[in-house]
C-alpha cells in the first residue's frame, strides 16, 4: 500500500527530498524508561512519533543474594566454561557484583541489544543467535558438553526454555535468580489516556509488560494497536488476552519501532495530529 501523503510533512535541508515520517500523528506508550526508554523515544520522535513514557515493570535484587554470590563467585574462579545472558539487566547486576570473566569462559547473548550492553560494559561476546529467542539459542548452540556447565542467570520469573532445551541437548544448564521483575503502576494520567483512546500504540517488550498491561489498562480500546517484540512476547500478549497487531522479526529496539512503522505503512492508518 502506498505511504498516506499525510506521512511526507517535510522537507530535506536542500528542500529537494520528502522526509517521511510515517508515525506522524501517533502517540506511542513506550513500557520502561531509562536507556531502553531513551532509545525508543529518539527513534519514536525521528519517525514524527509522540512517545509517552510510561514504565510498567522495573527490577530489584533476587530473594536469594548469597545462592547469586555463590554462583558468581563460581563463574569468576574459571568453573563455568559459558556464561548465557539474555537481558541488559542482568549486565547490570554482572558489573554492579564488578564480575570479572575469566578467558577460558565464552559469553552467548540472546538478542543484539543484549550483546551490545555486554559489549558497553567491557565484556566480550562469543556467539550471538540468528533467531534472537531462547528457542533460537538452544537450536544454534555453538557449545558442547565437552566446554563445562553452563550459567545462566535470569530473572526469577524467566521461562525455563534455555535450562531444559540446554539440558535436553546433553548440557550442564544451570539457572541462577539474578534479579526480580515487579509491576509498575502507570500514573493515572496514562491510564485515562490509553481508555480514551488517546495513546494509540503500546510497545510490548517482554511477557511481564504484556501482562502490566492487561493487568492496568484492560479493556483497550478497539482502535489501540499492540506491538510486540518477537514471537515469544507475542504468545504470552495474546495469552494476556492482548490482540497483536504487528511483531518485530528481531529482539531490538529498532526492530520494535519498525514493526510499527511497517504496520501503519501496510495498513494506511493514518491518526490525527497528536497533542503534545
Amino acid at each position: 500500500m502506498a505511504l498516506p501523503s499525510d506521512a511526507i510533512v517535510d522537507s530535506a535541508p536542500t528542500g529537494a527530498l520528502p522526509v517521511i515520517k510515517p508515525l506522524l500523528g501517533w502517540r506511542v506508550l513506550v513500557p520502561r524508561g531509562g536507556k531502553w526508554g531513551d532509545g525508543i523515544s529518539a527513534a519514536l520522535r525521528t519517525l514524527g512519533a509522540v512517545p509517552v513514557v510510561a514504565p510498567l515493570i522495573n527490577f530489584a535484587g533476587t530473594e536469594n543474594p548469597e545462592q547469586l554470590a555463590a554462583e558468581l563467585e563460581r563463574l569468576q574462579a574459571g568453573e563455568y566454561g559459558w556464561l548465557v545472558v539474555t537481558s541488559a539487566t542482568t549486565v547490570d547486576v554482572l558489573m554492579s557484583q564488578g564480575v570479572r570473566l575469566p578467558q577460558r569462559t565464552r559469553v552467548a547473548a540472546v538478542g543484539e541489544t543484549t550483546a551490545h550492553a555486554l559489549q558497553l560494559a567491557g565484556y566480550r561476546v562469543d556467539f550471538v543467535p540468528g533467531d534472537h529467542s531462547a528457542r533460537g539459542l538452544v537450536k544454534e548452540w555453538p557449545g558442547t558438553e565437552a566446554d563445562g556447565p553452563v550459567l545462566i542467570p535470569q530473572s526469577e520469573i524467566a521461562e525455563p526454555t534455555l535450562v531444559s532445551g540446554l539440558s535436553a541437548a546433553g548440557i550442564d544448564a544451570r539457572f541462577v535468580s539474578a534479579y526480580r521483575t515487579i509491576g509498575t503502576a502507570a500514573p493515572a494520567a496514562v491510564v485515562h489516556d490509553v481508555a480514551a483512546g488517546r495513546i494509540n500504540a503500546l510497545l510490548v517488550s517482554s511477557g511481564s509488560v504484556a501482562r502490566q498491561i492487561a493487568e492496568q489498562f484492560s479493556p483497550l480500546p478497539s482502535t489501540t494497536v499492540c506491538i510486540c517484540i518477537g514471537p515469544r512476547t507475542a504468545f504470552d500478549a495474546r495469552a494476556a488476552g492482548l490482540t497483536v497487531q504487528g511483531i518485530a522479526e528481531e529482539r531490538s529496539s529498532a526492530a520494535l519501532v519498525r514493526a510499527l512503522s511497517d504496520y501503519v505503512i501496510e495498513s494506511g492508518d493514518v491518526r490525527p495530529p497528536a497533542a503534545r
